[in-house]
């Protein structure tokens, strides 16, 4: 990758929405040749961390390849939107967290891999309390 890596920006600069809030934001490869690029995809999705098996979902994926009609577009910031589900709400518990982010990665053509990951907040369910 050359000087400029991917970005990736949220419209609203704050870490939380709520169910049904529209996402918005632009991403942008960076300053690289597109021939070098084998494709870009950008995506909303939870993962959950914590104990057992970790599950993941995407809510929202476009995959950009250079059939793509806008890959002649990619060396400008360009804008992505979703309307955000009902669940799951981001948790923030003892054993178990959900996690919510806004993901771009960027193939090369050689194999090397970049990710520029957003996270926000789903939701404003209260983090566990430990009692002891």
């Amino acid at each position: 990758m050359a000087t400029n890596d991917p970005q990736l920006t949220l419209a609203r600069q704050q870490a939380g929405y709520h169910a049904g809030d529209l996402l918005t934001g632009t991403f942008f490869i960076g300053d690289c040749d597109l021939e070098e690029v084998k494709s870009v995809e950008l995506s909303v999705l939870w993962h959950t961390e914590g104990k057992g098996d970790e599950d993941m979902a995407v809510h929202y994926f476009q995959r950009f390849e250079p059939s793509s009609v806008e890959w002649g577009e990619m060396d400008r910031p360009l804008p992505f939107s979703t309307r955000l589900p009902n669940s799951p709400l981001s948790y923030d518990g003892v054993i178990l967290k959900i996690r919510w982010c806004v993901r771009l990665r960027v193939f090369m053509r050689r194999g090397k891999e970049t990710i520029e990951e957003i996270s926000f907040q789903l939701g404003n369910v209260p983090a566990a309390e430990v009692v002891t």
